[in-house]
């Protein structure tokens, strides 16, 4: 019937067929008047078109749940790297844990009762050489570590009877072995989070040797001391690496931005739209992706589409920017305005050969110099709507439209409007990745105009085509190119620098594959 992750509501028509039949033919059974079954018949029916109703509402809930506009994947290489700096980390800090004195009693037979402390315990190293982390599938991740070690010494004191003395002591843990289950998540911002849902520590041998004129007593009832030892330290590794999550990992997922600030204009949604995914082979990381209008955030008016990761592992982490998310981005630019591009003779390159005026125009609209003669124009270019690109195998592609408004500027400054502009044209991108920001150079075709509206009489566009051609390759585009060389930041946390960058295209999405290397703080 009907089921998460279903194509389109056409899934659920078996259902909602069922239903219908189903309420029919329960309505036609019940009585044999002819008036009693046509009240039961329209009876059942229209609870069956109720239930039919609640089935199609919710299979296209279900159906329509929203696809992410960006996709983050880490592969095995890319945990197995985040894995050694997080193991690095956590090996300094079990080297600073804080271990609490002994003291207890012991009875050793011909001996009698021996009174013990032990303090001022230092635990000199902690080193884990042998570790992994691997994906549990819709679960999330399991850290392991095997023959880990420790050494430990400090300080003890013994009374038997009227007998005191003290001394020091070398403890040595061996083979000890922990595990750390992760469970990852998002809060209500978006924002991913991760805790430990489990944690186990094993240690098979310790070995405690006392130095002292009675450590021989020590060495006597270590397995007492051994015992007790052997508990604390388990049950401070597992605190510890729970401490440590919350205070070391889970602060810095944090700094993956859920909103990104692009300029005065726009921003980037970055927000989870569901927990992180793990499955056989990567963790999956589903983002809205959306760019959204800092004056007014408005719907966008087309969904996502569902992206076909193809199942690349050669990088240590991939990123999957759909067609939506770059699509939001012109309708969120087309929402604030910014969409506007004024050109006058000030911005035209010296050494063109011409100026932006009437007297450069009426070659090709004579009249321009009898009705305007030798006045400066003005060229102002807006998208009637937001542009929309294609991403396809062969790249991607956008046929923008564009309306140029040309007006002559009068002695009092004021505009008077000449003619309107359709221009067409098609647009492809080269794209990159540069400093954690995906960046990106046009290069524009044949411009194609045709004439909207004209205050000048009629006169030949064709005329107009290489003069237009070279206002926009010699102003437009560049001013754009300029700005689309800043780029998009792509959703990182701090200190994370990429290298050795993919790019490639897909049906829908553009695919950036990327190693990763991580810039830690200096240690405190």
């Amino acid at each position: 019937m009907c089921c998460v992750g279903c194509g389109s509501s056409s899934a659920c028509l078996p259902g909602l067929w069922f239903l219908f039949w189903h309420g029919y033919k329960g309505g036609v059974g019940r009585e044999s008047p002819a008036g009693a079954r046509y009240r039961g018949a329209a009876r059942m029916g229209a609870q069956s078109l109720a239930a039919a109703c609640g089935v199609l509402a919710l299979c296209l809930a279900l159906t329509g749940a929203t696809n992410p506009g960006f996709v983050v994947r880490i592969t095995q290489s890319g945990l197995d790297y985040a894995h050694q700096q997080g193991i690095a980390i956590l090996e300094k800090e079990l080297a600073q844990l804080k271990l609490p004195d002994i003291s207890g009693d012991f009875r050793i037979r011909h001996v009698g009762k021996v009174r013990y402390e032990i303090s001022r315990l230092d635990l000199r190293s902690f080193n884990l050489p042998y570790s992994r982390i691997s994906l549990v599938p819709n679960v999330g991740l399991q850290v392991s570590i095997s023959n880990a070690f420790a050494e430990v010494d400090g300080n003890w004191r013994v009374k038997i009877y009227f007998i005191r003395d003290h001394g020091s002591f070398d403890l040595k843990v061996e083979n000890v072995y922990i595990k750390i289950n992760l469970k990852l998540g998002s809060d209500a911002s978006g924002k991913p989070t991760i805790d430990t849902s489990d944690c186990s520590t094993r240690i098979s041998k310790v070995r405690v040797h006392f130095w002292g004129k009675l450590g021989w007593l020590y060495n006597l009832f270590y397995g007492a001391v051994e015992s007790r030892f052997r508990n604390i330290l388990e049950s401070k590794v597992c605190e510890n690496v729970a401490t440590s999550v919350r205070s070391e990992l889970q602060p810095y997922l944090q700094t993956l931005p859920v909103t990104a600030r692009i300029d005065d204009k726009a921003g980037i949604d970055y927000s989870l739209v569901a927990p992180p995914t793990a499955t056989a082979q990567s963790l999956d990381v589903d983002l809205k992706g959306e760019f959204f209008s800092l004056a007014h955030r408005s719907t966008v008016p087309f969904p996502p589409l569902a992206l076909a990761f193809p199942p690349d592992h050669d990088r240590m982490v991939y990123f999957g920017a759909s067609s939506y998310f770059f699509n939001t981005a012109g309708f969120a630019y087309h929402a604030a305005g910014a969409l506007v591009f004024e050109i006058t003779d000030s911005v035209i390159p010296k050494g063109m050969g011409f100026h932006l005026n009437t007297s450069t125009f009426s070659a090709f609209i004579p009249q321009l110099e009898k009705m305007y003669p030798d006045m400066p124009m003005k060229l102002r270019l807006s998208a009637p709507s937001a542009p929309f690109l294609n991403i396809g195998p062969g790249g991607l592609l956008l046929k923008p439209v564009m309306d140029i408004q040309a007006y002559a500027i009068l002695p009092s400054s004021s505009l008077a409007p000449l003619f309107l502009l359709s221009l067409t044209s098609n647009v492809s991108a080269v794209i990159n990745v540069k400093s954690g920001h995906i960046v990106g150079n046009l290069t524009v075709g044949r411009l194609r105009l045709s004439l909207k509206h004209s205050d000048v009489g009629t006169f030949q566009v064709r005329m107009l085509q290489s003069l237009m051609n070279t206002i926009a390759s010699t102003v437009l585009l560049p001013n754009l190119n300029e700005r689309l060389a800043e780029g998009f930041p792509l959703p990182l946390p701090d200190r994370i620098q990429l290298s050795n960058i993919l790019v490639r295209f897909h049906q829908n999405f553009l695919l950036l594959g990327a190693d990763v290397r991580y810039q830690p703080l200096e240690w405190r």
